[in-house]
């Protein structure tokens, strides 16, 4: 056996590669993994991918084995086989391309034999022999298995070893997975979900005492739960302590095992914040299970195959014990179809059980791409859970079937000796011809866009040869932290354009495709680009986007030219998919999500109680002090000092503050050196945790009370304290050298980086601040609540001349532009990735929690949270991508709306949940008559009135509404300008009737209609002779 447990155990784990992945795993968990390591055994589509995930996810060690020579159906599904493999060892030729996915991995190829010199067969089923090749594995995946003796062998020898046990299988379009993790395996973490955190509002002196959180957010705690209390005022004997939540009472209460009876009152701050627990996992061995599994050892994947499971559980043991008697060679002839279908004990299955097993038989040979990477996703993230034990594992059988995606009817599926046989014995000839000539438009190029790629060039799509295209645009560069998921991407490629780095990646997998890359952004302002004979000559479009905007975008152009769309997205360990078929179902953007709750101003500014308010303000912060500044700066140094006061007087709301802004940055506190930097950054430390609060403290104090007698300081307002600067304080220090070095960077300066910069440099600059001392002012205001905030924001400051004189004061203090021919300030955009960016903000927002008494974040949360950032993961991105290629292919075939599925996945839990596709909504309009007749018109959005004619005037199109339906138009627009309205000045009325519509357009708009421009969407408003209104379609003219 190849040595396995010789990698440095030491190894640090690399955060800049798995920050998107730590997020998912956690450092613990990451650090579990790095020190794991995994024998898969069987290199095909779906150990290759198995593999594939779990060497991105950064385990220590993965040995393969897998002496079987590579056959021409293997490169179906498997994208670390070639042509030029055929004939020799799978692991052999798979080893060195998928050591190239993670240089911190260790992959190595099993030596000839269990001992490490006599070999013994990849489907032995002798248990002996197995546990001497699985000894010292964290897990053991199976991943080609010819015999329930071998599964039964290998998993008898994993629990001898104490190892856990994967068998994942992709047969055709079906799929099927075992787990066992032993007789009682520990979950640290079952659901992978944030633990609950929520300020108490009040706290009865009850037994069992009732727990009431602020209405802002519901605590998503169950009975069973566990939580801890902190911070409380008040109420000291529960604080500090754990309880069990006895009973929940509604979305913002519950009960706790706590008699509070005798407890002093709870007055406010106090947070309740949920403690995960772990669970114990209770697996059967596959001897004992595998017979006569129970309904609940099933994981349900569609509900509408609810006996489906059953079904393909007994047709995979057949083909099975038909394999294992055939030299692993699969069902061929049409004799063999049947034995192995008539195999089958029907007893107690679905009505479809026979026709099912029959195609599944049928196609088994077959190694398709999306059934690999589907199933590489899924039993990748069961190895992940072995190697972290975080999150909770399949118990114990999944099975996944698309065979609603086979062609009806007979298929030509003869193997012809090439790299199409797999797709062409599980879909036929047709599919291989049809997928080669699809001309398709994908959207993005990071992690999904990479598996699509990949899976697309194994299925065959866009042979440049037969008219084929794939064009795909992206305009980020590749980063270091895409290679833990994004797979076509090496170090090498660091800094270079995703699109162009995946299309040569894809035309390695598969010379033949062509694959055009672009770097232009998709949206409004790309239309010259992508404009309507792109989208029109699509054969479909496929969205690998992680923002709604651009896929909404991406939607209504697809619903314009009635082309099919290809959605989907993934959220750490969840993933969803959304298939959009012209005509059948409802596009993208009939359904949105609400959007994301922000955070009151007042909050944020005066009363936070939450770590996401403090990053939010210090990321505001950031904003206005290294990026507005220079900003600022950089315009009065460009316009010079008379144009720069011309243009802040066209803004006087803010011309005092920005002229303020910039006299402070050039006259008052222009640094020279990064001792000054020091000192400005000591001083805003004074003037954020120090001044202002003791300012706000000062407006309120803390037995302040409320007009109704109620404490000020209560419910989401805790009462802050302010913070005196001590030195010795590593927050304090790491606040001020942050800030010294983005004002050092603003202005061109050497920062702590630089040697004579040391912290005893820092020390000592901090030692000569004077700072000055702090008094409260009378007749501040500052807003006690929302409503107090945003009726001072609606007022504005007040215009004065006093202020007009401050404003004329402070411009006539600033040097004279040309004595400071040259300068440019460097402003600093706020980039999550950047440590020292990332540093600051950490800081600032610590700082500002601590003001608060609010539980502080390491720079790692933070980043998270202030950055936005979408946790990732190979395993779901694989998911998703296998699940949407399944539907490409139903697309090709035209299938009805019954075929297609919409998903939605979580593998942490697990959960997966396929549907049938909405059909759009209906509406439907009375038409009062015209040459259509007098009834009823049910129309979707797919529809629209279609008009041709560059030429059509005004008065054709209103005389068009008469004749056709028996309406009036009442109001003609294009976009958001007005092109005609029944009640505007007849004058200009008659004036436009007989123009162009593309004229009036020119004359509305002050822009003459683009020359690329194809087609023009107009909207009517249209009535009927009683005035009633009546809504059709839009109307698309098309020009030429």
């Amino acid at each position: 056996m190849a040595d396995k447990m010789d990698v440095d155990s030491d190894q640090q784990v690399d955060e800049a590669l798995y920050s998107r992945q730590l997020y998912v795993l956690g450092r613990e968990g990451q650090a579990k993994m790095s020190s794991a390591t995994v024998l898969v055994a069987g290199l095909t589509g779906v150990g290759a991918e198995l593999a594939k995930n779990v060497i991105l996810a950064g385990v220590k060690g993965v040995a393969l084995f897998d002496p079987t020579p590579v056959q021409w159906r293997d490169l179906g599904g498997n994208p670390y086989v070639t042509p030029a493999d055929v004939g020799k060892p799978r692991a052999d030729v798979c080893a060195a391309r998928l050591a190239d996915l993670n240089p911190y991995v260790r992959v190595t190829v099993m030596g000839p034999g269990a001992a490490g010199d006599a070999a013994g067969s990849l489907h032995s089923a002798d248990a002996a022999e197995w546990a001497a090749r699985v000894k010292g594995f964290r897990c053991v995946a199976v991943c080609d298995a010819a015999s329930d003796a071998e599964l039964a062998a290998v998993d008898a020898a994993c629990r001898r070893e104490g190892a856990c046990f994967v068998a994942a299988e992709a047969r055709g379009v079906c799929a099927a997975l075992f787990c066992d993790f032993g007789d009682a395996w520990t979950v640290a973490d079952a659901d992978g979900e944030p633990p609950q955190s929520c300020l108490v509002a009040s706290i009865t002196q009850t037994n069992p005492a009732l727990v009431t959180v602020t209405d802002e957010a519901r605590h998503g705690l169950e009975q069973g739960d566990v939580v801890s209390l902190t911070s409380c005022v008040g109420a000291d004997e529960i604080n500090d302590r754990d309880f069990t939540v006895a009973r929940v009472c509604s979305p913002y209460s519950y009960e706790i095992d706590a008699d509070a009876t005798t407890m002093k009152p709870y007055v406010s701050s106090g947070y309740a914040t949920q403690k995960k627990t772990g669970a114990v996992i209770r697996h059967a061995s596959f001897e004992a299970s595998a017979a006569a599994p129970e309904d609940d050892a099933f994981l349900l994947v569609d509900f509408a195959k609810f006996g489906r499971p059953r079904t393909l559980h007994r047709a995979f043991r057949a083909l099975r014990a038909w394999r294992s008697q055939h030299a692993g060679a699969f069902p061929a002839s049409a004799a063999d179809v049947a034995a192995v279908s008539s195999a089958v004990d029907a007893t107690d299955l679905e009505e479809k059980a026979a026709a099912v097993c029959e195609a599944f038989v049928q196609t088994a040979g077959g190694d398709v791409s999306p059934i690999a990477a589907f199933l590489g996703g899924v039993a990748g993230q069961e190895v992940l859970k072995a190697c972290t034990a975080k999150f909770k594992p399949v118990s114990q059988w999944f099975y996944f079937d698309a065979l609603e995606a086979l062609p009806e009817g007979a298929a030509d599926r003869t193997p012809r000796g090439d790299r199409d046989d797999s797709v062409r014995l599980v879909f036929g000839q047709t599919m291989v011809e049809a997928l080669a000539k699809l001309d398709y438009f994908l959207v993005g190029a990071g992690a999904i866009g990479c598996e699509m790629l990949k899976n697309w060039a194994l299925l065959g799509v866009a042979d440049g040869s037969k008219g084929g295209r794939v064009t795909i645009t992206d305009m980020d560069r590749i980063e270091k932290s895409n290679l833990s998921r994004q797979l076509l991407f090496r170090a090498k490629d660091i800094g270079h354009t995703k699109s162009a780095c995946a299309a040569a990646a894809a035309a390695e997998l598969r010379p033949a495709m062509r694959v055009v890359p672009l770097e232009a952004r998709v949206g409004p302002d790309s239309e010259d680009q992508f404009d309507d004979k792109f989208w029109a000559g699509l054969d479909g479009v496929c969205t690998a986007l992680d923002n709604v905007d651009a896929r909404l975008y991406v939607d209504s152009k697809c619903l314009f030219h009635h082309k099919p769309l290809l959605e989907s997205g993934t959220l750490g360990t969840k993933g969803n998919t959304q298939v959009v078929v012209p005509g059948l179902t409802e596009h993208y953007g009939a359904t949105r999500d609400p959007p994301e709750k922000s955070i009151p101003v007042c909050t944020l500014k005066n009363f936070p109680n939450r770590v996401e308010h403090t990053l939010q303000w210090a990321r505001d912060w950031f904003e206005g002090a290294f990026k507005q500044v220079p900003d600022d700066v950089n315009s009065f140094l460009t316009k010079g000092n008379e144009q720069f006061g011309k243009d802040l007087d066209q803004s006087p709301n803010t011309k005092l503050e920005v002229a303020g802004r910039v006299k402070t940055a050039l006259v008052d506190a222009r640094p020279l050196g990064y001792d000054d930097c020091v000192t400005w950054a000591r001083l805003q430390f004074q003037l954020c945790f120090h001044d202002s609060i003791a300012q706000l403290l000062h407006n309120f104090p803390e037995d302040q009370v409320t007009a109704a007698g109620a404490p000020f300081w209560s419910g989401a307002k805790r009462a802050p304290r302010v913070l005196v600067f001590d030195a010795a304080d590593e927050l304090h220090l790491s606040y001020v050298r942050a800030a010294a070095d983005l004002r050092a960077e603003n202005f061109g300066l050497k920062g702590s980086a630089a040697p004579e910069h040391d912290d005893a440099f820092l020390i000592a600059a901090l030692d000569k601040v004077m700072v000055p001392e702090f008094a409260p002012r009378d007749g501040v205001k500052i807003s006690a609540n929302e409503a107090e905030e945003k009726k001072r924001q609606e007022a504005g400051p007040p215009i004065s001349e006093d202020l007009d004189q401050q404003c004329v004061d402070l411009l006539k203090a600033l040097p004279a532009s040309p004595s400071l021919a040259g300068m440019r300030l460097a402003p600093c955009d706020f980039e999550k990735d950047d440590d020292a960016h990332m540093a600051f903000v950490a800081a600032c927002s610590n700082l500002r929690a601590r003001n608060y008494k609010i539980p502080e974040a390491d720079v790692h949360q933070s980043r998270l949270i202030a950055g936005k950032i979408i946790p990732a993961i190979a395993t779901t991105t694989a998911l998703v991508a296998g699940l949407v290629c399944l539907e490409l292919l139903k697309l090709v075939q035209a299938k009805p709306l019954e075929a297609y599925k919409c998903a939605f996945a979580n593998l942490a839990l697990p959960l997966f949940a396929l549907s049938e596709p909405q059909p759009p909504k209906k509406t439907v309009s009375k038409i009062p008559g015209g040459a259509r007749g007098a009834g009823d018109w049910s129309w979707t959005p797919w529809d629209c009135i279609e008009l041709e004619g560059a030429d059509l005037t005004l008065k054709q199109l209103v005389d068009y509404f008469e004749t056709e339906f028996g309406l009036e138009v009442s109001m003609l627009s294009h976009g958001v300008s007005i092109l005609f309205s029944s009640f505007a000045n007849a004058k200009k009325v008659k004036l436009r009737m007989p123009m162009k519509i593309t004229d009036i357009i020119a004359e509305v708009t002050k822009k003459p209609v683009p020359g690329h421009m194809k087609y023009l969407v107009l909207e009517a408003m249209l009535q009927d002779e009683d005035f009633e209104e009546v809504e059709l379609p839009y109307v698309r003219l098309k020009l030429f």
